[in-house]
């Protein structure tokens, strides 16, 4: 007959029932109902150049996932920046990263930086049909007093409708704690640029 009732010493690998008031307390304790908690999500179009999330790193959390999807930039080429933000606002200076790209043609390389005024997740992008970008970005410890860790992953179609590739990772900064964050839509010349699209979810990992 399968075990029912408290179980104090291992919910992880209970085979089991739980009973309503179990489930109750796992719910509000965050270890029930899968192994990420969506926290925030958020939307632009056209009218903004940028896409911002406040306060969304806590405590509660040591890794969170940020998954963004449908980038498309007004202008081909247009590429997608991340930045933290800290108790003052955005943090514009300071970055470290390293990443690795390929694409579809056989093209490779590196883009790296040691004082970087963002976090370089993707090349630049196309506008046309069917030349969307997205990616997911896992940040640790966003709420410690160290500085900020990212690693990064996107996957996309250029410009000249050839798909891409890019990973990496890197950091805030300064080290101290970082609650939000934010995207910025920045074109080849490297100043701001209308954003069509982007969708994004915030969600945090469970510790189960």
């Amino acid at each position: 007959m399968p075990y029912i009732g408290t179980q104090p010493n291992d919910v992880k690998k209970n085979t089991g029932l739980y009973t309503p008031s179990e489930i109750l307390e796992l719910t509000k304790d965050g270890h029930w109902g899968g192994s990420y908690e969506l926290i925030v999500t958020g939307s632009a179009d056209n009218s903004a150049q940028t896409l911002a999330f406040d306060n969304c790193f806590t405590t509660k959390y040591g890794l969170y996932l940020i998954h963004w999807k449908d980038f498309v930039p007004a202008n081909d080429e247009n590429t997608i920046y991340f930045r933290f933000k800290n108790a003052s606002g955005e943090v514009s200076s300071g970055y470290q990263y390293a990443n690795f790209f390929n694409n579809a043609s056989g093209s490779s390389g590196e883009v790296k930086s040691t004082s970087a005024t963002f976090l370089n997740i993707q090349g630049g992008g196309g506008t046309g049909t069917n030349e969307s970008q997205q990616g997911h970005i896992f940040v640790y410890a966003p709420a410690g007093s160290d500085r900020t860790m990212a690693s990064y992953s996107s996957t996309y179609v250029d410009q000249n409708a050839v798909y891409n590739h890019e990973m990496g990772g890197g950091n805030s900064g300064t080290a101290e704690a970082t609650p939000g964050f934010m995207f910025r839509s920045i074109s080849s010349g490297g100043t701001l640029g209308n954003i069509n699209s982007l969708d994004v979810s915030v969600y945090g990992v469970k510790s189960l």
